[in-house]
């Protein structure tokens, strides 16, 4: 059992970094540590969809190279997520910017009732 957690070390830290973002963006209630547990979810993503195009012996896509080749459409995908979080990311926290003026406060629970008082 522990050879093969060794083995898949990377697939278990994607997990883990998955859970923890799970976690924060459910049991957080400060808009903040939400926009982080996102952050966190998506290197957990990126992580494993990076380690499940790895193969062992293979070299890359070159056309002078021996095959088995390594398909580079994840590492393209990857970085194109990369950017498309960064983004996210951005807008994100130019939104918190703009609730924290509006309503003094990044607690979720506290936003919900001033905007029922409204």
């Amino acid at each position: 059992m522990i050879d093969l957690l060794a083995d898949r070390l990377y697939y278990v830290v994607a997990f883990l970094l998955l859970g923890v973002g799970t976690y924060t963006l459910i049991g957080s209630s400060n808009v903040v540590k939400k926009v982080i547990g996102m952050n966190v979810f998506q290197t957990g993503i990126f992580l494993f969809f990076i380690t499940s195009a790895f193969v062992t012996g293979a070299s890359p896509p070159l056309l002078t190279a021996p095959a088995p080749h390594v398909s580079p459409l994840p590492h393209v995908l990857i970085l194109t997520a990369i950017v498309v979080g960064v983004s996210l990311t951005a807008v994100a926290l130019g939104l918190v910017v703009r609730v924290y003026e509006e309503y003094g406060t990044l607690n979720e629970e506290a936003i919900r009732r001033v905007s029922h008082d409204e």
